[in-house]
């Protein structure tokens, strides 16, 4: 198992740390921006570094959306045989606007997953971070 339950709990509230850990180790999960009150929600790929996280985009409804309003949601998770999680981060999107940003954020290696042209880059400042890991299991009989 990747986490110790207490008490044989299915389901484990994972702090910062942890949630950071399986943040750092998975490189896919989906971006949610709200315009006008209507949530509009994005697979990407991304990568961490120094507790915050960056993608590449294209101009398109992503790019104008967190630019209207920069408060992003951002979950990732992960399916094992036996076991899930589920991390959910709460921040603020900004557009790598700066030689300096943009060249640390290249640094970082990282690519798009189909071969479009993705020129901007972004960094999710985290307000929030917060997790869950599960243990499968069979459904429990109602005690009466």
């Amino acid at each position: 198992m990747m986490f110790e339950h207490e008490d044989g709990n299915p389901i484990l509230k994972l702090d910062d740390e942890q949630s950071w850990k399986l943040i750092d180790s998975t490189k896919h999960g989906r971006l949610v921006v709200t315009v006008a009150g209507e949530p509009d929600i994005f697979p990407v790929n991304y990568a961490a570094s120094d507790r915050k996280l960056f993608l590449r985009t294209a101009p398109g409804n992503k790019l104008a959306e967190l630019t209207i309003n920069s408060k992003v949601l951002f979950e990732t998770d992960g399916i094992l045989s036996e076991e899930a999680w589920s991390v959910v981060l709460r921040g603020t999107a900004r557009v790598l606007d700066q030689s300096a940003d943009i060249a640390e954020a290249e640094a970082l290696g990282l690519k798009p997953w189909v071969p479009t042209l993705k020129d901007f880059y972004v960094e999710i400042t985290p307000t929030s971070v917060s997790g869950r890991h599960f243990q499968f299991g069979e459904h429990p009989e109602r005690e009466i």
